[in-house]
């Protein structure tokens, strides 16, 4: 998707429509879309000079907001992030489509690779997800939780270590119905 494709997609996450006005608004008053908004400029940027001043901005997000994402994470359209408040996430950390993280949450590797995160996956707070693991889509990670082994798909965890609490395959659950306009589906 292009750069501005992923801001639409981000925007359409946090107001339910996009605009050149909720935009501006957005931008003004809430801070995780205000973060994304610049971390996907950032990554995108070709030229070394626009890199180097999008790269400072994101530094200066990063001590007013608590957040630390590289613009390296790979992160697909549709990225949440809840509530301001410490975040870290490792550059090596691979996020799919339609994804809800909220404060406190670490995701982090000491051995190189970290996580990969599928689509439609909620993010509890306090949360912290260690190595290299895979979470399957339509996954909710609960408050608290620490993940140190994959999840499969369309199931609830939680704990220390996190454990599955209930396997739902079914799509009627209001956190995985959301419209996705960007691509014309349903999740």
């Amino acid at each position: 998707m292009k750069t501005f494709d992923l801001i639409k997609s981000d925007l359409y996450r946090y107001t339910g429509e996009y605009s050149f006005m909720i935009l501006m608004e957005q931008l003004m008053l809430n801070e995780g879309f205000n973060y994304m908004f610049w971390l996907r400029l950032a990554g995108a940027a070709s030229s070394r000079p626009v890199r180097l001043v999008l790269n400072h901005i994101i530094r200066l997000k990063q001590r007013r907001y608590g957040f630390v994402i590289s613009p390296r994470t790979k992160i697909g359209p549709g990225f949440y992030i809840s509530h301001i408040g410490t975040l870290a996430v490792n550059p090596t950390t691979v996020i799919g489509a339609n994804c809800n993280i909220s404060q406190g949450v670490t995701i982090g590797s000491n051995h190189g690779k970290a996580a990969t995160i599928g689509d439609n996956v909620y993010i509890g707070p306090n949360v912290c997800i260690v190595e290299d693991v895979t979470i399957g889509d339509n996954v909710t990670i609960g408050a608290g939780s620490v993940v140190t082994r994959s999840i499969p798909p369309n199931v609830t965890v939680a704990g220390c270590p996190a454990r599955i609490l209930s396997d739902d395959e079914s799509l009627d659950r209001a956190a995985r119905y959301i419209l996705r306009p960007w691509t014309g589906t349903a999740s």
